[in-house]
């Protein structure tokens, strides 16, 4: 039996643990395998996980477009899809903030040529674009939920009062923050928030990206943009890779691996709903899967 929870106020019935596909964004993880990443995909949907995290900024659409090939040989009622709308790109690779009506429109009707799909489960924001009026953009997605484009939407990286103003205009009926163990700002404000409200919360980098997972001596050098975060250098990170070792025994008292402790405490959170993994590989999920229904 297939672990399900109902995302807030949504009605979507999905997965604690969504599958995240950032990592097919070269900028920041450099080139990765397409067919390790559709591999992983497989075997995550096949053991129960039904919820797909993307975005048109991850690879300038490459990732929407490897989700569609995974979407291509499924029930379309099987798998819920969450993708964000942010960017304008420029011909020359370069973007910046655009959530004007006019170009939410467009982006939404590329996302869905680009995954193949006449819906979009989950529609967000993916930044908060002070720019554009936020009743315009409540409107925009009100508009693409009557047309059916989409059938719910929210936000992401917004702050508590970027996220109760948008609120003001539209309903936004989910967030995705950023959280860890070691990062645990929403706490103060941002969580008690969203379960006043009933608002769904799928936290993104509960790993730290790689750095709770236990497989680091904190001596490690990096290629991808980790390499100048704060967290994996010197002293901080050896710090943080020894705290994360420490775990072993607590994780062995349970059965489960660091990873999978480390992912059951954080969806153990009563604000948190939905856990999303960046997942390069099939292993890698496997272990993630082992964590499902623990919390």
């Amino acid at each position: 039996m297939s672990h399900r929870i109902v995302l807030g106020s949504t009605g979507l019935e999905v997965s604690p643990i969504c599958f995240g596909t950032w990592q097919l964004s070269p900028r920041f993880w450099g080139e990765q395998s397409k067919t390790d990443v559709l591999a992983a995909m497989n075997v995550a949907f096949d053991a129960g996980i039904n919820f797909f995290d993307t975005a048109d900024a991850y690879g300038d659409g490459y990732a929407e477009t490897v989700v569609g090939e995974f979407l291509a040989g499924k029930p379309r009622d099987a798998v819920v899809i969450c993708t964000k709308v942010f960017n304008h790109f420029n011909p020359d690779g370069s973007r910046y903030p655009d959530l004007s009506p006019a170009h939410i429109r467009q982006r939404c009707d590329l996302q869905l040529q680009r995954m193949g799909i006449e819906t979009i489960d989950l529609y967000l924001l993916h930044m908060f674009d002070p720019l554009t009026p936020v009743a315009e953009v409540a409107e925009t997605m009100d508009l693409l939920e009557k047309q059916g484009k989409i059938r719910n939407y929210g936000v992401s990286n917004h702050t508590v009062e970027q996220f109760r103003a948008q609120r003001r205009f539209g309903a936004y009926e989910a967030i995705q923050p950023r959280y860890s163990l070691v990062d645990t700002d929403i706490e103060s404000d941002l969580l008690p928030y969203c379960q006043a409200e009933n608002v769904a919360v799928m936290v993104y980098s509960p790993m730290h990206k790689g750095l709770l997972t236990g497989k680091y001596m904190g001596s490690e050098t990096f290629t991808d943009f980790r390499k100048n975060h704060p967290d994996f250098q010197g002293q901080r990170f050896q710090a943080i890779a020894a705290a994360v070792k420490s775990l072993e025994p607590l994780a062995n008292k349970y059965q489960l691996s660091i990873y999978q402790l480390v992912l059951t405490a954080t969806l153990m959170h009563p604000g948190i709903d939905v856990a999303v993994v960046g997942i390069k590989s099939p292993p890698q999920i496997v272990d993630a899967i082992g964590a499902m229904g623990k919390s």
